[in-house]
């Protein structure tokens, strides 16, 4: 399989993946939750941008518990047992690190953009 580089959807599917893992830090920074409320404050944060699905969201969030980043604990929300996660003091910390760095890419990105901007293409 050859990757189109020229492709909006080849480009949109890298971002978005970064994104996922960026947003899903963000959401779980303002209070716990499960995992389909997750998905569901990714994309209402993201106005539908980024749109994480059970397929995305659960390897992440085992990768962050893995890590330190989130812990998990079983609790019952609305009459069904729900794994719930919680942002550690290490995901508090990611998140902070992961805000400079798109912080900081977004510069890079904007200043890309202008030089093609004044170099007229």
């Amino acid at each position: 399989m050859t990757l189109d580089y020229t492709s909006p959807e080849y480009w949109n599917g890298m971002i978005k993946m970064s994104l996922s893992r960026f947003f899903i830090l963000r959401v779980l920074y303002t209070q716990p939750m499960h995992g389909y409320e997750i998905a569901r404050t990714v994309a209402e944060v993201t106005r539908g941008c980024c749109t994480p699905t059970e397929g995305t969201i659960y390897p992440v969030l085992r990768e962050f518990e893995e890590c330190g980043c989130v812990t998990a604990s079983t609790q019952v929300v609305n009459g069904r047992e729900r794994k719930i996660y919680t942002l550690t003091d290490k995901g508090r910390k990611a998140f902070e690190v992961a805000v400079e760095a798109w912080q900081e890419v977004t510069r890079y990105i904007l200043q890309a953009v202008e030089v093609r901007q004044e170099e007229g293409a």
